[in-house]
């Protein structure tokens, strides 16, 4: 079975207490669905190319199907209203090979 993995680039968040709030209901809504953060927002970054310095997190989940469903879960998705728009993100959720 293929791997799937949630990509997220953002910029902002200069509320950490926002942020703060949302990792608070992310990171156990996550791990429940078996997520595993192969990097998170303070991991080093060196910017290519464009040259964009965002932040960059990638979470590994046993499967696409169930990176799919951890991201359309009830316990997700209040973790994305307490984040509101505090940050301009780019999410991805992506097939591993």
């Amino acid at each position: 079975m293929k791997k799937g993995y949630w990509v997220v680039l953002s910029r902002g968040g200069s509320d950490d207490s926002t942020f703060n709030a949302y990792a608070a209901l992310a990171v156990p809504a996550i791990q429940s669905f078996g997520g595993r953060f192969l990097t998170m927002p303070n991991s080093q970054l060196q910017a290519r190319e464009a040259g964009v310095p965002l932040r960059a997190v990638v979470v590994e989940f046993d499967s696409y199907d169930i990176a799919l469903k951890a991201h359309a879960s009830a316990a997700y998705t209040q973790a994305l209203e307490a984040l509101g728009p505090a940050a301009d993100r780019d999410f991805r959720i992506v097939e591993g090979t």
